[in-house]
Parts: structure tokens; sequence; C-alpha cells
């Protein structure tokens, strides 16, 4: 269970030197807010994915310094040492340099921050960024896609915006959009059909009822020859606005409970229950399809929960390694770091 033993870090964040030991199954860091508690977490994230959940490596900088260095090291025997000199990033896993994680060195997280408990009346780039990031988990490829799609929009707008342009121009970049926008919409729809395979039975384990929940992807649900139809019949539209209006860019994912929208219909508490079954499904569904246990990192969520969800979070996640963040000590649990 355990895949994290230890954190070690320097000039990260508000860090200047941080060393923690992570217990084999539940690690509980208290501190009060800007104690430097969710570093710890962007830590962990960035040795297992590769990347941070919240900002550049320059922001990452602790103030006045020019370099960081985040050393893990993980239960077997591996490593991970990364290292930012102020203008580029190198990972160091058992002696050998690269510039980036490779996909066979990346581990499986399961992240719930605060604002994930509110994913239901945000904004749908909100709800596309959190797929996105789920998605990209689950499946490598679908963040290969979603990268070159999202190289191609941009060849796209900058067109849109330049003084002389026609059709014509586009007609490479909506070839290339067409095809990647496709394929997203083909591995969304696909990821969406197993996470609500498990929805109402997960959410009816933690609320106790009979209640049906959903999620529903309103997006553009077509194939590639109307996908390249539609970008070129809004060419006059885009063309006045400088952006590209029609693609998968501007899809949206919407909760539904008992067959209405969630967001206007659903409790507060029932909204939160939802988002829980959907992290639980989260680490089952990333478990079964990458083949590797996901670490769960909990930051500071505790007081967004009542006592019975807490339970449930704690329950559910009983089978994971946990890193938990807290202002309080919630019941029952011991304190591994005290910031």
């Amino acid at each position: 269970m355990n895949i994290v033993k230890r954190v070690s870090l320097k000039n990260f964040r508000c860090h200047g030197e941080f060393d923690l030991n992570c217990d084999e199954s539940t690690t509980l860091i208290i501190g009060e807010n800007g104690s430097g508690k969710t570093s710890i977490l962007e830590a962990i994230y960035l040795a297992l994915r590769g990347k941070s959940f919240k900002g550049t490596d320059k922001d990452i900088l602790k103030r006045d310094v020019d370099y960081y260095r985040a050393e893990i090291d993980l239960v077997d025997a591996k490593k991970i040492i990364i290292r930012f000199d102020g203008t580029k990033k190198e990972f160091e896993i058992d002696g050998k340099k690269s510039s980036r994680l490779s996909k066979s060195d990346r581990y499986p997280v399961v992240l719930f921050e605060p604002n994930d408990i509110y994913l239901i009346g945000s904004s749908p780039s909100r709800r596309r960024d959190y797929f996105d990031e789920l998605f990209k988990q689950i499946n490598e490829n679908y963040g290969v896609i979603l990268g070159k799609y999202n190289k191609a929009l941009k060849q796209r707008n900058d067109l849109l915006k330049e003084e002389i342009v026609n059709k014509d121009d586009l007609f490479s970049w909506n070839v290339m959009c067409a095809n990647y926008g496709t394929e997203l919409i083909r591995q969304r729809i696909n990821n969406l059909e197993k996470i609500n395979e498990k929805l109402t039975d997960t959410y009816r384990n933690i609320a106790k009822n009979e209640d049906i929940c959903t999620i529903k992807y309103l997006g553009t649900k077509v194939d590639e020859n109307e996908y390249l139809q539609n970008l070129e019949k809004n060419y006059d539209k885009d063309r006045i606005l400088g952006y590209t209006t029609f693609g998968v860019h501007r899809d949206d994912y919407e909760f539904m409970f008992n067959n209405k929208k969630a967001d206007g219909s659903a409790s507060r508490g029932e909204n939160r229950s939802m988002i829980l079954a959907l992290k639980f499904i989260e680490a089952q569904i990333l478990e079964r399809e990458v083949g590797k246990k996901p670490v769960v990192l909990l930051d500071d969520i505790f007081s967004e929960l009542d006592e019975v969800r807490q339970k449930h979070l704690i329950d559910n996640f009983k089978d994971y390694q946990m890193v938990i963040t807290s202002t309080a000590v919630p019941s029952e649990m011991r304190v591994d770091k005290k910031l």
C-alpha cells in the first residue's frame, strides 16, 4: 500500500528545509493556512506525475532564491529527485537524468482539493479541466491527443486574428482540429460511461437512499466530417470574433440528480456526496486501468465535510496510501507532522 516513504524539500514554496517520513497508510499534516501544507502535496504530485497542480517552477521557488530541490523516496527503493535552477527543471531517478518524467516512472494520483467540492456548480472550463486531468491519467494517449488538439487550435486562432486570411489558409488546421477533436470526443464518452456505471451505487452507499446520479456529456457529438463542416460553416463568425467558436474546447459535463440538473435541484449535502462518490470511483478506475494503486492526496478537505462524510472518505480510501493536510485534527487520527 505504501508508495511514498519520505519527502525532503529545499527552497520549495515557503519551505527552506523540510523533511517528512510518510506513514505506511495515512499521513496527517496539521498546520494553519499559509503554513505550506499544500506545498508538500504539490511536491508529491510533481514527483509522481511530472508536473505541478498549482503553478510554474518559478512560482514554486522560495522568494529570493534561485533554485529548488525536491527529493521523494518511494517504497520500491526508487528515489526521485527534482531540481530547478531558475531556468530548467531536471528529474533524476536512480542516477538517470531527464527533463521529463517518463510514462513508466509515473504513478496515478487522486488529488482532492476543497474547490472540487464545488465542481457541480462551477464553470464549464473548471469541469473540463477536471475531467481532462482524470482522463490523462486513465490513458496517456488522451493527454497526447489533447496536446495536439490545443496546438492546432492555437494555430487556427492565431490565423483568425491576422488582418489578411481566407478559408483556405485554415484548411489544414481545420482538418487537424476535426481529427484530434473527434478522438477526444470518443475517449471522453468512453471514460464517462465507466464512471456512470458505478456512480449511482457508490452514491447510494454514502447517502443510504435510492437517488439516481449520472454525469452527462454536453459535448460536440459529431463525426470527423461533420466536425470539419462546422468549422468551415463558422468561418465568418470566427473571423469577426478572432477565435474558434465550435469544438471540444467548449464542451461541458452536467451532473444529473434524479434525472434533473443537480445544480439547482440537489441539496448541498447531496452535491457533496456525489463528489465523494466521483472521487472513490476515480481511485478504482485508475487502479484498474493503470495497474497501480493511486496515492490519495487530500488537501484540507475535512473543513468542507461533516463527520459522516469524513468517515466515508477515510473508509473508502483505506486501501490506498493517503497524505492528508488539515488545520485541525480529525477525530481518531494521529498527527504525523505539525507545521
